[in-house]
């Protein structure tokens, strides 16, 4: 099984992030990942860590939507927030 990364994608603007990151689901008894969780927030300033608005979890296959939507979109992967995930 191939590992699930977690992934950081921002908005041309610079002002609102989405983190895409597996999820376990632990009340299941094999622990596979068949769902991401997608948190999303708000970015003030480049130096802080960004405002975490809320999260929801989405089917694999509705998470890669999602996250091929956002790069038609203008949105790009970004690693500048890593250190706060």
């Amino acid at each position: 099984m191939k590992k699930i990364e977690k992934f950081i994608l921002i908005n041309k603007d610079r002002s609102r992030i989405k983190v895409f990151e597996p999820f376990e689901d632990v009340s299941k008894p094999s622990s596979s990942i068949d769902a991401m969780m997608i948190s999303y927030g708000c970015v003030y300033k480049r130096s802080s860590k960004p405002v975490m608005k809320g999260s929801r979890v989405e089917t694999l296959e509705n998470a890669r939507k999602e996250y091929k939507q956002l790069l038609e979109e203008g949105w790009k992967k970004t690693s500048i927030f890593r250190s706060y995930f």
